[in-house]
């Protein structure tokens, strides 16, 4: 599988990652092993998981993910071929990472999440350490359609980019961390962190993990230049819109075992015109021959925007599907009528 530079950094990442947010509750300890097997098999270098996980977060299943990715590296003894990525949580009011108080990206908490992630993933270092979600109030996501769903306020107590990017360059001098990423990410945020950087405050980023497909591509907005000229990687995740885009959900229909039908939590890719764009894309899939997720993915890993596309799978077949997009031929007349509908439907989820 081709490998692509992450950022200035000397990392030669897979395009395709593999993500591992279900491992410890929709999926096993063994199931987790097993794909990860597979996707090894197939030329994947990356994985990427987070203290949060496993997706929904809960107290009782918080770390599991990160449990089962050390486990298997443990037992595969394969750490030096692995480049591996995590994330320490932004503000939130979950009490759990901390032990006993909500989590900010303070040095108290950064510090306590990076060892704990260390501990669980068994081994002396992460490659890139990613904060999942500002810690100031922005939108989930940073990149709303519309201006008027920014928030008007600020936290008295919010922490300067500076202070956290201070953190970040001690993890690195200490060895416990390779590079910084970033996530869910606006373009002021990240070049508000290069900026800091360049004044020598810390480390500089090397990517941005923000949602993106072909129901939300504001990432080509802003961010893109972004990229593009300060070399800042994009890990584009959920290119199958947490499933929306292989039409399971079509019609209001709610598979067993699905996620939305177990866990209710697909609202961003429920909101107004969406499932009308998601019929249209399943359409177009279907005319051109491919299975909808198949097109999806496929789009995801054409684009010049993204630098490797985390896939999520909770089956074998669901994962044999995404690693197939690396071998799709996406063609100028694909992108075109990818581009139309878009022009048509937009961002209806971003």
């Amino acid at each position: 599988m081709e490998k692509r530079r992450l950022g200035r950094t000397d990392l030669l990442v897979s395009r395709i990652c593999l993500g591992t947010m279900t491992w410890g509750q929709q999926n096993t300890e063994a199931e987790g092993h097993a794909q990860m097997d597979m996707a090894f098999e197939h030329g994947v270098n990356f994985l990427d998981t987070a203290e949060l996980y496993s997706i929904p977060p809960r107290a009782e299943t918080q770390g599991s993910t990160e449990r089962i990715v050390g486990s298997w590296m443990k037992a595969r003894r394969n750490r030096g071929d692995v480049i591996l990525a995590t994330k320490v949580v932004g503000r939130t009011a979950m009490d759990w990472f901390r032990g006993d108080r909500p989590s900010r990206l303070v040095r108290a908490d950064i510090l306590d999440a990076i060892d704990k992630s260390l501990a669980r993933l068994e081994t002396d270092h992460v490659d890139l350490y990613q904060i999942h979600f500002p810690e100031r109030q922005v939108p989930w996501g940073s990149n709303p359609t519309r201006v008027g769903k920014w928030p008007a306020g600020r936290d008295e107590d919010e922490t300067p980019i500076a202070e956290t990017l201070s953190v970040f360059d001690e993890l690195v001098k200490a060895g416990k961390i390779r590079h910084l990423g970033v996530s869910n990410e606006s373009s002021w945020g990240v070049m508000r962190f290069l900026f800091e950087a360049e004044q020598g405050r810390g480390p500089r980023v090397a990517s941005i993990q923000n949602a993106y497909n072909l129901l939300n591509r504001t990432f080509e907005v802003n961010l893109a230049e972004v990229a593009d000229r300060e070399d800042v990687s994009l890990l584009a995740y959920s290119p199958l819109a947490q499933g929306y885009l292989t039409g399971k959900y079509n019609h209001g229909a709610r598979p067993a075992g699905a996620r939305t039908t177990l866990f209710n939590r697909g609202q961003r890719y429920e909101t107004p015109h969406a499932a009308e764009a998601i019929l249209a894309y399943c359409d177009l899939a279907q005319s051109f021959g491919l299975e909808p997720a198949l097109f999806a993915a496929a789009f995801v890993l054409s684009q010049p925007v993204v630098t490797s596309s985390i896939i999520g799978a909770t089956s074998m077949p669901q994962l044999e599907t995404a690693l197939a997009a690396a071998e799709v031929q996406w063609t100028r007349e694909m992108q075109e009528a990818v581009d139309g509908l878009h022009q048509r439907f937009g961002n209806p989820c971003p």
